[in-house]
């Protein structure tokens, strides 16, 4: 499919959390959302708008405590133009999406590496506009991401990306038919009460459930996602607190995944850390159900040479993979060759990307694992594309939390969210005296039917024009109000 861009437009929704999200360095209370939107003209003779939707969260693309948020959101903002600005050069001259993708990947990445830009926020400018032209593509052919991808629409050439996958074909990387539900996985985040008694200082009464306990039995939850801190005491007692709710609430079983949150700066620490909580009575049942590890190591040092002769000596451990480390096509590759198992999936990191990488795993000899993971996005574009992505790659377990930390989709005006419980009645709710959309999370799972129905993901009919543009927001001084 061959397509030319005539625009781009950026707009802005600033969000607020319903409490605050704390991971790693971070505490999130507030973003902005971005939409970008692309007016493609495909094949010569369609006219269609591609959309795509990303919250910009703090200290997660580049985790520096010295610098301010406003300067982190300046250079993400500042990656996701420029990558528009070659997608838009780049699609003059190529004559698939592939060779586009190709072209805009690598001009990012020599602009990226002149100006001192880490690899993982690069490339979030190339996903940004790489899933708008994607959503276009998919809408002009009338046809679901799963499906375009599958059929090969799109010229992609895995080998050409990475010699180990010569000759295998996208829908070598991808499930049959898309996962048609998924499951939600929890993310306990290192402030999240657990228990009515945790929320008592500060509760949230706005018709979602706040604590662990309340989310369990609302959403019938079996996967959970917890966040370490570094701090062994610190995490050891929060551990043993989130385990006593898990073993009284989840009686038929649950499966966790252990976030590092790049909090160790070596390895053997961790590995140390892991020990002494597989042996601690308490943690017995969570230990036994834990079926990952996420980056423990801080990025700079998580996939260097010594870590390999630690990873080799680690016996029964459970799989570790790399997620904030998964910057660019090089680290995958280097991380297996380390005794890594695997990576994380988030849109946020591309789809091309993400397709490599799932055929990568796919050549490997041992038993490898691609996680879903999220940038706590909300729908009704975001969250929906990711789990699309999810689906068709064959991810069963997502982390899920937009739903969690935002209120439901309260955000947007009452119009907006009817629009979007009609379009995917599976995936959203607004029960009789509901305020506002929220998630349908049933016995701890989305069904995903309408989701993979539809081009990628989303409903065609939302208007990113309703929203302030981006450089109204930025001119009145929206920044200073987050």
């Amino acid at each position: 499919m061959k397509f030319q861009i005539e625009a781009v437009h950026f707009h802005v929704l600033p969000m607020r959390t319903r409490f605050p999200f704390k991971y790693g360095i971070a505490s999130m209370s507030s973003l902005p959302h971005l939409f970008i939107g692309v007016d493609l003209i495909v094949n010569d003779r369609t006219h269609v708008r591609g959309i795509a939707s990303e919250g910009l969260p703090p200290k997660w693309f580049t985790k520096n405590p010295e610098t301010l948020f406003e300067t982190d959101l300046a250079e993400m903002l500042a990656v996701i133009q420029n990558a528009s600005r070659i997608g838009r050069v780049a699609a003059e001259r190529a004559t698939s999406f592939f060779e586009w993708w190709r072209a805009v990947y690598e001009e990012q990445k020599r602009w990226a590496d002149h100006a001192l830009i880490p690899a993982l926020l690069s490339n979030f400018g190339t996903s940004v506009i790489e899933r708008a032209v994607l959503d276009g593509l998919c809408k002009a052919a009338g046809v679901s991401l799963h499906r375009l991808l599958k059929e090969d629409g799109l010229d992609i050439d895995l080998g050409a990306i990475r010699e180990e996958t010569s000759g295998m074909q996208p829908k070598d990387a991808l499930a049959p038919e898309p996962c048609p539900s998924v499951w939600v996985r929890h993310t306990v985040g290192l402030a999240d009460p657990l228990t009515e008694e945790d929320a008592a200082d500060s509760p949230v009464d706005d018709g979602l459930p706040y604590t662990l306990v309340e989310s369990i039995r609302a959403y019938g939850l079996k996967w959970f996602k917890l966040k370490i801190s570094g701090k062994a005491d610190a995490d050891v007692a929060r551990l043993k607190q989130i385990a006593a709710v898990l073993d009284a609430e989840c009686l038929s079983g649950y499966q966790c995944t252990l976030d590092g949150n790049e909090q160790f700066f070596e390895l053997a620490e961790f590995c140390d850390f892991y020990d002494r909580i597989r042996t601690e009575p308490a943690l017995k049942r969570m230990m036994d159900s834990v079926v990952l590890i996420e980056q423990p190591l801080y990025r700079a040092v998580a996939i260097s040479d010594p870590v390999k002769k630690v990873i080799d000596a680690w016996k029964d451990a459970p799989p570790m993979i790399i997620d904030e480390s998964d910057g660019s096509l090089e680290d995958l590759p280097r991380a297996l060759s380390l005794g890594y198992r695997g990576t994380s999936h988030k849109n946020c990191k591309g789809i091309v990307k993400g397709l490599a990488n799932a055929a990568l795993l796919k050549r490997q000899s041992v038993a490898t694992v691609l996680s879903g993971e999220d940038l706590a996005s909300i729908g009704p574009v975001a969250m929906v594309k990711d789990v699309a992505m999810a689906a068709a790659l064959g991810i069963e377990h997502v982390e899920r939390n937009g739903h969690h930390y935002f209120k439901g989709l309260s955000v947007y005006p009452e119009d907006v969210q009817e629009m979007i419980v009609q379009e995917h009645p599976d995936f959203y709710m607004k029960a009789q005296g509901d305020t506002f959309a929220r998630l349908r999370i049933e016995a701890g799972q989305l069904a995903l039917g309408s989701v993979n129905a539809a081009p990628f993901g989303h409903t065609a009919k939302f208007d990113i024009s309703r929203y302030e543009t981006l450089n109204s927001w930025i001119k009145r001084g929206g920044m200073s109000e987050l």
